[in-house]
């Protein structure tokens, strides 16, 4: 079975999708892989600011139209990119094992209370703001090694970034600059934060699910009903994260608070979202 991988161009993304080729070729009988690089709008409007165009789809349509037309089979996606609802044909066949979920806050060397903090996410400045009430945000786009150079180089004295692209690059250190984990506690992670999503036609999502992870499927599958139910985006200030016995949650309204899952029934996570808002008073 020959796979075209359709993904994006930047660094993470090909590493991400060559993460994926390994792991279908050692886990599909006959499979072989190779990648469609695909520069999306996100990518070229390097000047546009997120929060007010909007982040939903802008990494993700052209690789879906290239799963509509024919031109690649399977689509790798961030997840935490992914919008909460698929075109017409498509769904989300699974995700590849979780890495690491947690925030990490990215500061100059020598800096402990950052005056200006780089982040376009909406969801970010607010759960930062309660960390740094002083701190003044401002815009940043570009890959992880440019954001790092930025930092360094003295644009702003602090970023946010996902433990798991860092992890997924080889980067743990950085010269000028300190690195923070920020517990859920600090920093709940974006729906789908760690996890690689697998796009495909319909028809075809059954034969790749032996080289998918349940468990990953079920926690992240919660998460996508929440952001189904809040209309979460890019643009919105809302978290879910969900482990296998507690769902992390954020919005402006609740702040940060917990719930537990020790009982809950992930085969119906639209049922579960419902009720804990519900719970939560939305």
């Amino acid at each position: 079975m020959k796979l075209l991988l359709a993904t994006r161009k930047s660094p993470l993304a090909l590493a991400q999708s060559e993460m994926v080729a390994a792991r279908l070729r050692a886990l599909l009988p006959g499979a072989e892989c190779e990648l469609l690089r695909i520069v999306t709008t996100g990518d070229r409007q390097t000047d546009w600011s997120l929060s007010k165009q909007g982040g939903k789809g802008l990494f993700t349509a052209e690789l879906e139209q290239a799963l509509l037309r024919g031109e690649a089979q399977v689509a790798v996606h961030s997840c935490k990119d992914l919008p909460g609802v698929n075109p017409a044909d498509l769904t989300v066949a699974g995700f590849l094992p979780r890495e690491v979920t947690n925030d990490v806050l990215v500061l100059r060397a020598g800096v402990t209370a950052p005056a200006t903090i780089a982040t376009s996410s909406p969801r970010r400045q607010l759960q930062i703001a309660r960390l740094f009430p002083q701190a003044r945000f401002t815009e940043i786009r570009g890959n992880v090694d440019t954001r790092l150079k930025k930092i360094a180089a003295g644009a702003a004295d602090a970023t946010i970034l996902a433990a798991a692209g860092m992890n997924r690059l080889g980067i743990h250190r950085w010269e000028g600059l300190d690195f923070r984990p920020l517990a859920f506690h600090e920093s709940v992670p974006a729906v789908g934060q760690g996890a690689i999503a697998l796009q495909c036609r319909t028809d075809l999502a059954a034969s790749l699910v032996p080289a998918l992870d349940a468990a990953t499927a079920r926690t992240v599958t919660l998460e996508r009903a929440f952001q189904a139910q809040m209309g979460g985006g890019c643009q919105v200030a809302f978290a879910a994260h969900a482990t296998a016995d507690t769902l992390h949650f954020f919005h402006e309204r609740t702040g940060i608070c917990t719930c537990p899952l020790r009982d809950t029934d992930f085969s119906d996570p639209v049922g579960t979202a419902t009720r804990i808002l519900q719970e939560l008073g939305f």
